[in-house]
């Protein structure tokens, strides 16, 4: 991981020594990125920056790299992981001068020109310039894993890996597009399928497109885009299930091997599901001393995210450290704002902080540590999402689900019959909607996974390399290898039900390395579920900490007055009450006052090293060295102590089997059903002890340790030892 950046001239002209500022100021702005090395090169009409982050050939893989002939000069930022397999297949004679991954490059384009993609395996984003004839050339990986954006105009085009670095040109624009962002339906989560583009959520900044290569005429800027992949649609009928899952086991191995391989230390986000269980699995025998991390929050241990993660890391004999947030723990104004333009989306929320969190812990715990292995985008390729969009009732309500997401979609091309189906009367058929819009969807399994390939852009590989580059971190995903997504992709629709169920395909493909407890848990995400409540206590704490300082920033950005009701924003914030809520309105809340900072920011662009990101998390190790024990520090042995409600606190349920915790009548907590903080609390009677209660719920400890803390705090338990 890498920052690359550049200017040239699209006139025919070339640059002159007044770039160089321009150049190091790419650099500066991109120096997380790659804290290792910076280059910085002008060569007639072209200008490169080039920061470093070590992590194949440390000693011998600077930048810019250039061939042999010395016309073609190339900078690249990510990783090319079949790089000695392409160099096997160069011409006789081909020499390398490197230990690069990325040099390849230079001689697969030299012999193969826009072809030179088709067998390269990674994530990178690339500029290279072609001397000879006097071309630029610009390309991303099949998933747009690694990030290239610009800004041109008549005479002049800049590059960067990220959108800060372009706001270094004054010849960008500096405002947040405000209409272009409303309109993409991630964003609003809006119940539709994304269409193929994605936005940079910045006027005037475009993205080099995912699985593109851009060629730019240097002498008048005519520009050719060349697309090298697409995703494959025609169904491979004749194989069984059993053959598919034999191969998405040998390539997931490939995959795995291939991600893990590196001249420094990697680590691995362990969730506690079967993703980043696989991964684990998989990469622990290559890479010895593996250390994992992962979120210990109110969430994590509600859902059992913590307590699965730690369980399966002691039984495949890895360190694990489980990171702590404290419950009552809510970012500083500062500390936010730094998050939304380190990330540069209005999307960032609750996901994106708790991996900030985690690459800075870990940085900080392995200054050594490059590069973190990642189980990120299984579920949108392996049916992850199945059961939650059918409700669990099945595939057949899964597609139905999709159906209804597919004319979601359709109708809002066609205002005519929205409007019937907005009041209600859905009298009207698919057919009439297909026939008014060319054709209808030929296979809506395809077209949802048309739709993920583009949230996969414009979220998920989007804040997971800016979570780690903020840490001087590369992430690593091996389930985006793009042989394992043909795979699925092309699962005839006899098979999906049976292998794109709930990953059923990738839990048989790896049953035989978990234990049956991983293999087989449900899917949780990463914060959402049980215990959401406790991720958007903290966003509505935060947007009402120091005076409500960052909704009051975003009402004050440049544009908010035209789309802003400052009004209904504070009302909505006051209605949130003490904040434990488990309304999703809590993260659109934040979004849209993230959609205030950023413009608030472009406008007058802050240098990311100004502002503090605050204190790094501490493990549980750490904060049990300190005292923090369960129970507090005087009790050695809080399993032999007895738990009981104080006299005042009654534990009731109502006829719909909600639960509830009162004090002096009063409703203090809702608990949800079957949770282990309820399962342990209805066993207290004050005299069984800790321990057996917890053996009797069927409970671990750190599965309730937040929980039961905060209520001894707030005294509505007392603990006897």
């Amino acid at each position: 991981m890498c920052g690359i950046a550049g200017t040239a001239r699209i006139d025919g002209q070339d640059l002159g020594p007044e770039a160089d500022a321009l150049l190091e100021l790419l650099a500066d702005t991109l120096h997380h990125r790659g804290p290792d090395d910076r280059e910085c090169l002008r060569t007639g009409p072209v200008g490169l920056a080039f920061t470093r982050l070590s992590l194949v050939d440390p000693e011998d893989g600077s930048q810019p790299l250039v061939s042999d002939d010395g016309n073609l000069v190339l900078i690249a930022n990510g990783e090319v992981y079949n790089h000695r397999e392409l160099v096997a297949g160069l011409p006789a004679g081909t020499r390398m001068k490197t230990g690069s991954d990325c040099e390849v490059l230079l001689y697969l384009y030299r012999q193969h020109g826009l072809d030179f993609l088709n067998d390269v395996r990674g994530m990178f984003g690339l500029i290279l310039f072609d001397r000879a004839r006097n071309q630029l050339v610009l390309a991303r990986d099949r998933f747009g894993i690694k990030p290239l954006y610009y800004h041109r105009d008549a005479r002049r085009i800049t590059l960067s890996s990220e959108i800060k670095g372009l706001f270094a040109d004054p010849a960008t624009p500096r405002a947040f597009d405000w209409e272009g962002s409303l309109a993409i339906p991630y964003l609003s989560a809006s119940a539709r399928f994304g269409g193929p583009g994605t936005s940079t959520w910045f006027s005037g900044v475009e993205s080099v497109p995912a699985a593109t290569i851009l060629r730019i005429d240097l002498n008048d800027g005519r520009t050719h885009s060349h697309r090298y992949w697409e995703m494959p649609t025609e169904a491979e009928e004749g194989v069984s299930a059993e053959q598919f899952v034999e191969r998405y086991r040998a390539l997931l191995e490939q995959s795995v091997q291939e991600c893990a391989t590196a001249d420094t230390e990697l680590g691995l986000f362990l969730s506690g599901g079967i993703d980043s269980a696989a991964v684990l699995a998989l990469a622990a025998p290559q890479l010895p001393g593996l250390r994992t991390f992962t979120a210990l929050s109110g969430g994590t241990q509600v859902n059992g995210d913590a307590e699965h993660a730690n369980w399966l890391a002691k039984n495949l004999g890895v360190e694990n450290h489980q990171v702590v947030f404290d419950r009552d723990h809510v970012p500083t104004p500062e500390e936010w704002a730094r998050l939304v333009w380190l990330a540069e989306t209005p999307m960032t929320g609750p996901e994106v902080y708790y991996k900030h969190e985690l690459h800075r812990f870990a940085r900080a715990e392995r200054p050594e540590m490059r590069g973190m292995l990642l189980g990120a985008a299984s579920d949108e390729f392996n049916g992850g999402y199945s059961d939650e969009l059918s409700g669990g009732a099945g595939w057949e309500s899964f597609v139905e689900s999709l159906r209804y997401l597919d004319r979601a979609t359709r109708l809002d091309q066609h205002p005519g019959l929205r409007r019937w189906w907005a009041e209600g009367h859905d009298f009207f058929s698919d057919a009439a909607l297909a026939q008014s819009l060319d054709g209808a969807t030929p296979d809506v399994y395809q077209a949802y996974v048309a739709s993920e390939y583009t949230k996969v852009q414009q979220y998920n590989v989007w804040h997971e390399d800016r979570t780690a580059a903020g840490s001087g971190t590369e992430a690593r995903v091996p389930f985006l290898d793009h042989r394992l997504v043909e795979l699925t992709a092309v699962i005839p629709e006899h098979l999906r039900p049976r292998l794109l169920w709930n990953k059923q395909i990738l839990r048989e493909a790896v049953r035989d390395l978990l234990p049956a407890r991983i293999a087989e848990r449900p899917k949780g995400p990463f914060f959402y579920g049980s215990g959401t409540w406790h991720a958007y206590r903290m966003l509505i704490r935060l947007l009402r900490r120091d005076d409500s300082e960052l909704v009051e920033r975003a009402l004050a950005a440049p544009g908010a007055d035209r789309y802003l009701d400052g009004t209904a924003i504070r009302r909505r914030l006051a209605e949130f009450g003490d904040g434990e809520t488990n309304a999703p309105a809590a993260e659109m809340l934040v979004r849209v006052v993230n959609m205030g900072l950023l413009a608030e920011m472009a406008a007058a662009p802050p240098r990311l090293a100004d502002l503090s990101p605050g204190p790094v998390r501490v493990s549980l190790a750490d904060a049990s060295d300190a005292g923090a024990t369960p129970f507090g520090a005087e009790h050695d042995h809080p399993e032999e102590g007895v738990l009981a409600l104080t006299a005042d606190v009654q534990l009731l349920t109502d006829t719909q089997e909600s639960w509830f915790l009162l004090n002096a009548g009063q409703i203090e907590y809702v608990l949800e059903q079957d949770s282990p903080i309820l399962r342990v609390l209805s066993l207290l009677d004050g005299t069984t002890t800790f321990g057996e209660v917890l053996d009797k719920a069927g409970v671990h400890a750190d599965e309730v340790r937040s929980d039961l803390e905060d209520l001894l705090g707030e005294r509505l338990l007392t603990f006897s030892g």
